[in-house]
């Protein structure tokens, strides 16, 4: 049994630890803001900088201020210019379009803010299957799904581990996270979703987490999404400044060296 802090050996195998070989991988958001196509495009290349000197191990594309476009400029930047780090997507409000672009742009992962808890029972069983078919179609791609996550509705009248155990079914790691985006994640429903998805699956930490908590987060889960720390306001709205990112890389590091990987 790994003390606090160690790397949990069981917890990074399988199809994770193949798309990132670090332990505790950290993907960084890009938020996609800016007042203009040009703008969003030119900063979230700027911020992708940042993010990898800094020492991020993936990135993940998001619609979050700006639109399906720019997702897609940003994506053809990145394939004539590869970063280097692993890139995954977050297409808001449209998975469909998400496994498109997945599929057409070759990326690492898709997260997903909920795939399982939001619907209720007579609309859940198609969209399991309609997700089961859309994975399958995509062997090589790893898919992050939200249960109980920020903003989304709990709709399916079922228990939060009943959920959890269907969205351990439905994707290759769970997300976790607070009530909002750059609110911390309570560490008890962190505990929680641990003991039902056992140790040996991986649990991401979505939201919130900062220099300070990243020992004792990580501690109980396998990597973070990371966007508004980065910031130089650690709010959404802020841009990206390097010593914050060198800052919790730092921790992660000092965690990975701890626990021998």
């Amino acid at each position: 049994m790994p003390g606090a802090g160690a790397i949990s050996e069981d917890a990074m195998t399988g199809r994770l630890a193949q798309i990132f070989p670090a332990a505790k991988p950290i993907l960084g958001m890009l938020h996609l803001a800016g007042t203009s196509p040009e703008d969003r495009l030119a900063r979230a290349l700027r911020e992708t900088d940042l993010m990898i000197r800094g020492g991020v191990d993936g990135l993940v594309v998001e619609n979050y201020f700006g639109t399906p476009d720019d997702v897609r400029r940003l994506l053809d930047a990145f394939a004539a210019r590869p970063p280097a780090a692993v890139v995954g997507l977050n297409l808001l409000r449209d998975f469909r379009l998400g496994f498109d672009l997945l599929r057409d742009y070759g990326l690492a992962f898709l997260q997903i803010d909920s795939v399982a808890g939001h619907l209720p029972p007579d609309q859940d069983a198609d969209y399991a299957a309609e997700l089961a078919e859309r994975r399958a179609g995509l062997p090589g791609a790893l898919l992050l799904g939200g249960v109980r996550f920020k903003y989304q509705p709990v709709a399916s009248g079922r228990s939060e581990e009943e959920d959890l155990r269907l969205g351990r079914a439905r994707a290759d790691a769970i997300v976790v996270t607070g009530a909002g985006t750059g609110q911390a994640t309570d560490d008890d429903k962190v505990a929680r979703f641990r003991r039902v998805l056992g140790a040996d699956y991986p649990l991401i930490i979505g939201a919130g987490m900062t220099a300070e908590s990243a020992a004792r987060q990580l501690a109980l889960a396998d990597g973070a999404i990371v966007g508004s720390y980065f910031k130089d306001s650690h709010r959404d709205t802020g841009e990206v400044d390097l010593a914050h990112v060198q800052a919790l890389m730092g921790q992660v590091r000092a965690l990975r060296k701890g626990g021998g990987r």
